[in-house]
């Protein structure tokens, strides 16, 4: 089956008045279709950078990234890329209803149909009684299950998830991570999380990307697999929070921990 997503060779430097600085070099991987990739690394390594590439926010200084084998040559590539930032950045002065339909709305693509399929998301991800409301009459969690309804307005192929539950607490962000998670993936997306959080990485993810030190490289690629859920593809069926409580869990957090760890010197 061809990639979903494909990344050759990427480099991307910063240009700046007093030098360049390079901050991602001879990134190359593949992500398959309904897959859930992770990607973690230290601060400053590149993580979000590597997202407003595949976006198409920045042209990369070398190296090709395809979606379906076609070049992304523009912002979101016309509606088949989303991405959830760390906040959730619904406006204030449009209900919750009226954030969800803000991409559809954009696009002049918001028919009586569309407006149906949304409302419906709403009221199947919990949402359905506070429509109406506004941003700020909901918890954090809720904003951002919200957060994620506009995204998937658009019906995009790829998600790109910017750690979009750091700015929960704890206990609530273990909650979203598991409902979040499990709504991607019950919708068959593709997507790629970026997160300093290494169990919810392992949580999440069919495979694990760990970034060097900036200029960020490919340390490894780590698979995440779990002997109860074979028997589902993709980990479809098993939830995030399931995963945590699963014997392999604990192997993959202190494997990744000495990756990270184990930094490699930084080019003279």
């Amino acid at each position: 089956m061809p990639p979903k997503l494909k990344l050759d060779r990427v480099k991307c430097s910063y240009h700046r008045p007093e030098g360049e600085t390079l901050a991602l070099s001879n990134i190359s991987f593949t992500v398959s279709p309904g897959e859930f990739l992770a990607v973690v690394g230290p601060s400053g390594c590149g993580k979000s950078t590597l997202l407003s590439l595949i976006c198409g926010l920045i042209p990369p200084d070398e190296g090709s990234i395809l979606l379906d084998g076609s070049p992304i040559q523009s912002p979101g590539a016309q509606g088949r890329i989303g991405y959830m930032l760390q906040k959730d950045h619904l406006f204030e002065w449009r209900s919750i209803l009226s954030n969800a339909f803000l991409g559809p709305e954009l696009l002049h693509s918001l028919t009586p149909s569309c407006k149906e399929e949304i409302e419906a998301m709403l009221d199947t991800y919990g949402l359905g009684a506070f429509k109406h409301s506004r941003p700020s009459q909901l918890s954090g969690g809720m904003r951002q299950r919200a957060a994620l309804v506009r995204t998937l307005a658009l019906k995009p192929e790829l998600l790109l998830l910017d750690e979009p539950f750091s700015a929960l607490d704890y206990q609530t962000r273990l909650s979203v991570c598991d409902d979040i998670s499990s709504i991607i993936r019950s919708a068959g997306k593709t997507a790629v999380l970026v997160t300093h959080d290494l169990s919810e990485a392992i949580s999440i993810a069919d495979r694990v990307i760990v970034l060097t030190n900036r200029p960020g490289r490919i340390k490894t690629i780590v698979p995440i697999t779990f002997a109860a859920e074979t028997s589902s593809p993709k980990g479809v069926g098993v939830r995030p929070l399931e995963r945590r409580n699963m014997p392999e869990f604990s192997a993959y957090f202190n494997l990744l921990w000495k990756e990270l760890q184990s930094h490699e010197p930084r080019p003279n």
